[in-house]
């Protein structure tokens, strides 16, 4: 069975992959076998560039297919930040409390459609050589509210309200995000690549 390998050490991104491609036949891990893979500095400005970085990197040195991710929140009334800085909106990388304290702080004077965003998922297929065979995009657009709202999820999930639901992604049951979620989105447009590959 070919390995693919998501150049992460989340676990929850993981989780979430599996749940959505663990369908097909092949094996899905996180970079915790390979203890000795380099951080991909994420120097790019864009979402995709981050997310091909760490795919073309990875690939070569681990010998394996690698899904390199990128994912962000974007808010279009603050210019579209913390954009590809969400992680490490608030100086510290992976901080979601401090994240989730500053993302309200400088959208306290915003109002109605001004707190409108969405969350954008990139997903980069690179081949054990290091080749790009498959880049995707997804979207879900929602309203920050000014509260946290759930438990669920992790990053701004609490402060993402999905209009349809009337609740945060911190709310909702996780079956329901992954159907509709930005991550969602762009394994769904992965698949038939990562389809072609369970063939071989």
């Amino acid at each position: 069975m070919i390995r693919v390998v998501i150049g992460s050490r989340n676990k929850k991104k993981l989780k979430e992959m599996v749940a959505l491609l663990g369908d097909l036949n092949l094996e899905f891990t996180d970079l915790t076998p390979y203890p000795d893979a380099p951080e991909v500095e994420e120097t790019a400005e864009t979402f995709v560039g981050n997310a091909t970085l760490k795919a073309t990197q990875l690939a070569p040195v681990l010998g394996a297919w690698v899904i390199g991710e990128d994912s962000g929140l974007c808010v279009p009334a603050l210019g579209g930040a913390p954009g590809v800085y969400s992680a490490r909106y608030a100086g510290a990388h992976g901080d979601d409390q401090a994240n989730n304290d500053k993302l309200l702080r400088e959208m306290a004077h915003l109002e109605g459609d001004a707190r409108a965003a969405y969350y954008v998922s990139t997903a980069v297929l690179a081949d054990p050589a290091g080749n790009v065979v498959a880049s995707v995009e997804g979207r879900c657009h929602g309203v920050i509210v000014t509260e946290r709202r759930g438990a669920g999820g992790f990053g701004y999930d609490p402060l993402f309200l999905v209009p349809e639901y009337g609740q945060t992604f911190g709310e909702l049951p996780p079956e329901v995000k992954q159907r509709m979620s930005h991550r969602a989105k762009a394994f769904a447009d992965l698949r038939p690549a990562l389809e072609e590959l369970a063939r071989r």
